[in-house]
């Protein structure tokens, strides 16, 4: 009975470490501001600012975000789990749908998609300790241009 006992409570702890190692890392969470002067944008322009909080949504990465740009706000939001599956984006006109990879505790790849094509692919990697980020972004933009973008981010 002892034995059989310490056998569910294993699996049981062992399940809930699967379920979180899927999950947004700690160092992925909060609140992110954009720092323009630090970032390149091909072909431009860069946004004047831009806030995100990123938070944990029962093992899905949810996504809160406005943009300032030179012609007006953007505000966009979407809720994705980390497996590489269609989630819809609210909001953005550059994409209606995210896919978002989770390489490993610091590193997710992002692919943003509209009418079910990859427009861009990010690559964002997260500091270990946890107060930076790096993204890079390749693909075209909705006029068919080259994009090459490497924005910087501090958590506030």
């Amino acid at each position: 009975m002892k034995r059989a006992l310490i056998a569910v409570v294993v699996l049981m702890v062992s399940s809930s470490l699967v379920v979180f190692a899927d999950g947004p890392s700690k160092v992925m969470l909060g609140t992110w501001k954009l720092d323009p002067a630090k970032s390149t944008y091909s072909p431009g322009p860069a946004p004047k600012s831009q806030i995100g909080k990123l938070e944990d949504a029962d093992g899905a990465l949810k996504v809160v975000s406005d943009r300032i740009e030179a012609d007006g706000m953007t505000h966009f939001e979407y809720t994705a789990k980390l497996d590489g599956k269609d989630y819809p984006v609210k909001g953005d006109a550059g994409r209606d749908a995210v896919s978002v990879k989770k390489i490993d505790d610091y590193t997710l790849e992002i692919s943003n998609k509209k009418g079910g094509k990859v427009t861009t692919t990010i690559r964002a990697v997260y500091a270990k300790d946890g107060k930076s980020r790096v993204e890079t972004g390749t693909g075209t933009d909705a006029q068919g241009r080259k994009v090459e973008n490497v924005t910087r981010w501090t958590r506030q």
